[in-house]
């Protein structure tokens, strides 16, 4: 490290999670507005870190594109259910990565000691919306045929598929393990208890090689954590997660020498993450890892853009089954996007599930002895990520 960059980290705040909430994700949470929605996750966050409105000193919001639901600066008419009337509120928008960035503004502010304790937050309600024509934007030279989101990712699974020469079933191993997951996480969206291998493999083909079960639903829900310092950290009544890196990155859609398939950006963002936590090994250093796999083909795809994984050996990883709950490197033990997307949210949903591993505190889905757990997120046309590594100590600690 050097001089300038040890100055600069003598003096950040450590930064710790000390509350995490969800609200219990739904095709259709109906029985709640916008605000209602919110406002049960934040309340969970808070009752996690035995804290109240008063504590929090900013919130920071974030979501997806705002013509999911249709309205507009929604951070406006929802101070008031976040507690922030009078306070700072924040506004994120990175597309899908949304929660993930959302949480590491938050963190910034509390390492740069501009606010003590932030409540970082992001939502979804997908079901006043239509997010696959919403996502349906047409693309310059091209004919309008993607039909949402699948229809922009399978040509780059294919591409995957074609340089890699992955079997085709790794796609099906990988939502088999996923829906299993999610069946010991009490907020997960789909819990399909019926669910077998074969199920999976017969199931419709929607984008070829996706099928329907390899898919991630449309999900109303929200996420919230608590953020704060060193001081907060020690009036915790349970156990905190700390930073020990995070990171952003971006490029654009579409421009020449792209590598769809493994994105630079993606790269980029892990090696600035794993520079700060003092990672050189992911796969031997790294406990736990929640990545965001909207199709079950994105597991290997991106074990190998994070380094987990020498190029072309991602699908290996996953046919060994290291990847399932009891593997070497357990990969979504929360059933992940696969099984819960609310688009604004799942980012930090992924966030909060790694913080929740290092601090003991994720129910059935829990993996024993996670000390490193990698949060992850990406949006866009795989354009924009956001990652963060937490711990159960403190950095250098």
């Amino acid at each position: 490290m050097s001089a300038v960059h040890a100055a600069h980290a003598v003096h950040k705040e450590p930064v710790a999670v000390v509350g995490i909430g969800q609200t219990k994700h739904a095709a259709a949470r109906r029985d709640v507005s916008i605000a209602g929605l919110v406002r049960e996750a934040a309340r969970r966050a808070l009752d996690d870190a035995e804290l109240d409105w008063s504590d929090i000193e900013a919130v920071v919001l974030g979501k997806a594109p705002d013509f999911f639901e249709g309205v507009m600066m929604p951070e406006l008419h929802l101070a008031d259910a976040l507690g922030a009337a009078g306070k700072p509120v924040l506004r994120v928008h990175t597309a899908g990565s949304v929660g993930g960035s959302t949480a590491l503004v938050a963190a910034n502010l509390v390492a740069a000691r501009i606010h003590g304790t932030v409540l970082a937050l992001a939502f979804e309600k997908q079901s006043e919306s239509n997010a696959m024509w919403g996502l349906s934007l047409p693309v310059p030279f091209q004919p309008p045929l993607l039909a949402g989101a699948g229809g922009f990712f399978a040509p780059h699974v294919r591409a995957y598929i074609r340089r890699t020469g992955a079997p085709p079933g790794v796609g099906a191993l990988v939502a088999y393990k996923d829906r299993r997951n999610a069946l010991k996480n009490p907020y997960a969206h789909l819990h399909e208890h019926g669910i077998t291998l074969e199920k999976v493999r017969s199931s419709p083909m929607l984008w070829d090689p996706v099928r329907y079960s390899e898919t991630c639903p449309s999900s109303d829900g929200a996420c919230a954590v608590v953020l704060t310092g060193r001081a907060g950290a020690a009036r915790s009544p349970h156990p905190p997660a700390w930073l020990h890196g995070g990171a952003m990155r971006s490029e654009p859609t579409l421009f020449a020498g792209k590598d769809f398939v493994s994105p630079r950006a993606g790269r980029d963002c892990a090696a600035d993450v794993y520079r700060q936590a003092g990672i050189t090994d992911p796969r031997r250093e790294i406990d736990v890892a929640e990545l965001y796999v909207p199709f079950s083909w994105y597991e290997p795809m991106w074990l190998e853009n994070l380094g987990f994984a020498a190029e072309g050996e991602g699908w290996k990883l996953t046919e060994s089954g290291a990847t399932a709950l009891d593997g070497e490197l357990p990969v979504n033990p929360s059933g992940g996007v696969l099984s819960t997307n609310p688009i604004g949210a799942s980012g930090l949903i992924r966030f909060a599930e790694a913080a929740l591993q290092v601090r003991g505190r994720a129910g059935e889905h829990q993996v024993d002895g996670v000390r490193r757990a990698l949060g992850h997120a990406y949006g866009g046309g795989a354009q924009f990520f956001a990652m963060w590594l937490v711990g159960d100590r403190p950095p250098g600690g």
